[in-house]
Order: structure tokens, then sequence, then C-alpha cells
């Protein structure tokens, strides 16, 4: 990042007819960090849990305003426009910037169907006149408002359009600093093709572009399958940073590198021997009294927790579109007894439909039993998620082929052994819906897997045709028929890159940044202001680092060497030259704020060597 400005200019003065002026050159003046506001802490904030807040704060990046809500001060700020330069200069290489509104009408959301389905999550508000608007989220419907509006001909096809703006979310729980925040910077992309294979092609160029920003920006990243979430859609990836500050967990097999999302994995589980059946076969009730729990029957029956049915009790939430009423509807899960739930694979289940536990009363009325006791035995289930008038029942896959299980009787004290999925009683579908263990099988090679917190930087998912359906976006295709353009949908976390590289790169005394996205690249401390050697001697070095294009601060401040050193640990910059005593010999020390090694360097040849340091390829 160069500090000169280069303006061409090519102006014609109708009333002089003699002026023109073909470029002005303008050149940043020096930093000085005296002159800066640079409002470093020894201290982190007491809420601050994870190693990216509290440097952030102590560095004098951001300032929280309210929960979940920062201001950018001019270290954090400059980095962010490092990042963001990246980000736009790769993606000007497939697409189109644009800059779309962050308030919304209400009509575009619910012409998508996602004005009730997103709930409290979205911040609502009215204008003046009474009408209802939202602040974006993300901007799939404005998008392709756009595009049902002023596309008409697949001759209009492929397009890519993307911006870099702030999206607002009512989190509930905002936490660790930038990763869990209510306003946020995000590059969101959007394609439209006319066929899957057009479809195909965005998203292999989003994924390269996406590959070629985090490896610009530094970080160690993976990418993995994923859930597609509120966006709906089908094929999504994630590219995840694994750091014990992440809020997710990713399933990787070091072998044959399969890796997902928690959301979507999946494992190939050890065989596990079913039950002779009892008696002719047919489902036997047996007595438990007073065992309730998975474990509590397994014992009380000698048998293991992978020979019995867990049964969970839900409620789906089916939400009218145009009034927003509620309307709950029975849900029943089954799984084996040693596995347990997962959320997101619940919801692409019941088709994004939200649910909670069912209350005591809803279970008495659906099961006549008490909870603890029930199974799928005795009640007509519906016959498909279409079948509006009977409870569903979803089958986790691990139980389908398994054979004399044991669920619960609907009966108090009572457990029924015998059961068969498919035989003793008709599912209304199968689903995987289990959360995957440490040390299940690769679903590909079957070795081990490892499960690893991380943080999601990014995110691309194949949106298909839900939203060029729902809004009624079509164009004329080859044979002047009327189509539904595909879409696809990709965002990337702005201030996720600063916190995951951060979270990637820290010690006891600070952080270190990666060149290209540090708010400098270079500080010059010389260690005694008062020594008039030594401050000319760092403002000539830092004047010629400056004029060769770095990114260069200058600490002039008359503080202690100690001070000034422990700030320039604490600040990310990537690289301290030290002016000090050997000066005399025409040498200065570097410093790498990542390893800590230093190398006396030539005062007179410091700008080759920061060449050859920083600037390789050129």
């Amino acid at each position: 990042m160069y500090n000169k400005r280069f303006f061409l200019l090519n102006c014609d003065c109708p009333l002089l007819g003699i002026l023109r002026l073909h470029s002005l050159y303008f050149v940043e003046p020096m930093h000085r960090w005296s002159e800066l506001f640079i409002p470093t802490l020894r201290e982190a904030p007491a809420d601050a849990e994870v190693a990216s807040h509290k440097f952030l704060v102590r560095a004098g990046y951001v300032r929280q305003l309210a929960a979940g809500i920062y201001s950018y001060l001019f270290m954090g700020q400059r980095s962010f426009n490092k990042i963001m330069a990246i980000v736009r200069h790769e993606m000007d290489t497939i697409g189109q910037e644009f800059f779309l509104p962050a308030i919304h009408p209400r009509e575009l959301w619910e012409a998508s169907g996602r004005w009730a389905v997103m709930g409290d999550n979205m911040f609502r508000l009215k204008d003046r006149k009474g009408a209802e608007f939202v602040l974006g989220m993300t901007h799939e419907e404005v998008m392709t408002d756009i595009a049902r509006k002023e596309l008409r001909s697949y001759k209009q096809l492929p397009q890519i359009w993307y911006q870099i703006q702030t999206k607002f979310r009512d989190e509930p729980r905002p936490r660790s600093g930038l990763l869990r925040v209510r306003q946020f910077i995000m590059k969101d992309s959007y394609s439209f093709d006319i066929d899957a294979a057009g479809l195909d092609v965005s998203y292999k160029k989003h994924y390269d572009v996406y590959c070629r920003i985090f490896d610009r920006c530094g970080l160690k990243y993976m990418v993995v399958e994923a859930h597609s979430g509120a966006m709906g859609g089908s094929q999504s990836h994630e590219f995840m940073v694994r750091t014990q500050a992440g809020e997710d967990q990713i399933v990787s097999c070091e072998k044959c590198n399969y890796a997902a999302n928690m959301e979507k994995a999946t494992s190939k589980l050890e065989p596990v021997e079913d039950l002779k059946p009892e008696a002719d076969g047919k489902p036997l009730l047996v007595p438990t009294p007073g065992q309730k729990t998975i474990e509590d029957v397994a014992r009380f029956l000698g048998v293991s927790p992978k020979n019995k049915i867990k049964t969970l009790a839900l409620m789906a939430i089916e939400v009218d579109a145009k009034t927003r009423k509620t309307k709950p509807r029975a849900v029943t899960l089954l799984l084996r007894g040693d596995h347990q739930m997962n959320e997101a694979k619940l919801s692409t289940a019941v088709a994004g439909r939200e649910t909670r536990p069912m209350q005591e009363e809803e279970i008495q009325a659906l099961f006549h039993s008490p909870a603890g006791y029930l199974g799928p035995l005795g009640l007509d289930w519906a016959k498909g998620l279409d079948d509006t008038e009977k409870p569903i029942l979803i089958v986790d896959d691990a139980l389908k082929g398994r054979r004399n299980l044991i669920s619960g009787a609907n009966k108090e004290d009572y457990h029924v052994k015998n059961i068969t999925p498919g035989e003793t009683f008709q599912p209304t579908a199968y689903a995987d819906l289990r959360s995957v263990t440490a040390g299940e099988g690769c679903p590909n090679c079957g070795a081990p897997l490892r499960i690893d917190m991380a943080v999601e930087i990014g995110h691309i998912f194949k949106l298909g045709y839900k939203y060029t359906e729902s809004m009624d976006a079509r164009v004329l295709d080859r044979n002047g028929k009327q189509v539904m353009p595909i879409m696809g949908c990709y965002g990337i976390g702005i201030e996720r890159i600063l916190t995951a590289i951060i979270e990637q790169g820290h010690d006891d005394n600070g952080f270190w940044l990666p060149p290209q996205v540090a708010p400098f690249e270079i500080v010059v401390v010389p260690v005694n202001v008062g020594d008039d050697k030594l401050r000319s001697t760092a403002e000539d070095i830092a004047r010629r680092l400056d004029s060769a294009g770095f990114d260069v601060l200058l600490d002039d401040r008359d503080e202690r060497p100690g001070v000034k050193f422990k700030d320039a640990d604490l600040v990310g910059i990537p690289f301290r030259v030290t002016v000090g005593k050997k000066v005399t010999e025409g040498t200065i020390e570097v410093v790498q704020r990542s390893t800590r090694e230093m190398h006396d360097a030539s005062i007179s040849a410091i700008t080759d060597y920061f060449e050859k340091l920083l600037r390789p390829a050129h």
C-alpha cells in the first residue's frame, strides 16, 4: 500500500481557455505517533474473553459504543481499509461493484418470504408515514429486485454484482468483540446465471477469488462443506480459521482432507450388533419403573444405549406470511440412544421452520404419557411434510436398517422391545439429524475425524431459484421462453478477517499483522528523542522509507524506550526499527514482531533492506 496518491486531470476551462492541468501529485505527510490518536491501554476490558477483543481495545483499534456496536478508530480503520482494498481488487477480477441502500421496504422481504422467517434477528422500523422498513442484514432481495427490473435476456447473463457495505443483525447475545456484533461490514456478492452449469462457473470463480483474498491477508484457513441456513439453497462452503475463540465447530480428516462444518458433517459409524427378537418378535411391553433416561433404561435392561431409541418431542412453529400469526405443529424425532440432535440439521429436515420443545400438556395430548416414556407406537403419523393434519415423525438415518430396538411405550413406567423402523411403525421421513463426534470414521476414507473450534470468515452458497422464483424474476432464454435466472450468494466478513488474523498471531504482549493488512508496515523508534543525533537519524530513516512507498510510523514521543517498545509490540506493526547507540556505527536494529528476531541493518541501505524483505517480487 503506497502513501503516494496520483490524480490525472484533463481539465478545460471554458472561461480562460488556457488552463490545462495534466496532473497533481500529492504525498501524505509522514505519520508521527505524537500527532496521532492511538489510545493504548495496559489492561483489557473486564468483559473481554478472547485475544482479539482484548488486543483490539488495548491497541486502540476500536472502542465499544453499545453492546455489539463498535467505533473503529484510526489504527483499526487503516487495517480495515487495507483488507477492503484486497477484497475489492480481487472481486473486481470477476464482478462489478455496487453500493446498495441499508434501509429496505418491508414489501421486498415479504416477496421473498423472509419478512416472517427472520423474526427478531432483523431490525425493523417505521418512517413518519407509518411505512415499515428493515435494516439490511443481507441483500438478496435488493439485488433480485434490480435483476427482475433490468435483466430481460440470456444475453445479459451471467452477472456478478458485489458491494462492501454495513449490515445489521439484532444479535441476542453480542460477545467476543467483533466476532458477534449487531453492526458489521460485509462484502456480499450475488451471481445470476441462465442455468446450473453457469452457476457452477460463478461459484468456482468465487471459490478461487476467496482463496486468493485469504492468502493475501496471510490467513491459515480451511474450506469446509457447510449448511446454507437462512439463505437457503443447495451447495455451500465456509472458509474457516481454527481458533479456540471460534463459536463454530469444524469436523475434518487429516488423511483425506475431508472437512465440514458440524452442521453439515457426516461420519461412518461402526457397525452395531442388533438385539435378538424376543418372544414372537412383535412389540413386547416391558416394565421399567422409575427409569426415564436413556442411560437408566439401558442399565436396567442390560443393553447398550446404541440399542435404544431416543425420542425428542418438539413443536414446529409455522408462520402465515401475510398475517404473521403462528401455528404450532407436533414434530417428533427419533435418534440412536447415544447420539445428539444437531439443530441445523433439524432445521433442514423441517424446511427451516422454528422449533421448540413440547410443553408437558402438549406431550400428554399427543402421547397420552409423561415425558421419559415416549415412543413412536400407537400414533397416526403424517405420510409427508405436506400432510398438515397429522404429527410429523422424522427418524435419523443412523436408525435406518436397525432392528429390535427399544423405545418408550407411551405408558408410564414401561418401554417396548422389538421395535424396527419401517416395519413396526412408518416414519414421515428419514433425515440426517445427529451431530458427529470426534473419533468417528471419515465418510470418505474411514480414518478418525477430529473436531476443532473455528471462526467463519467467508461463506458461499448456491441459492438456486429461491429468490428469482419468489420475487418473479424472469429472462428470455435462447428459445424465447421466459425462465428464472439461477442465483448464488457469497459473503466475507471484513472484521472477521482482522480478528482471525489476531487470534492466529498474538502473545502476552500484543499481536502482529501481516504487512499487507497492518495499519503501518514499519515503526521507527528512536530510543531518546532528546538526543539530536538519534532523533534526526530516525526522522531521516522514516522519511526515506516513506518516500520509497512503505507505510511508516515514526514514534517521536518523549517516552522511555520500554514504553515505546511495549506499545510497538501491542499495536500489531510487523517490523520495528530501533534507532539507538549503534547509529555511531551506521547501524540500526530491525525487529520482526512475529518471531522477535533481531537483525542489524545499515542505515544507508535501509530502503534496500525493506525492499528485499517486503517487496521481493518487485
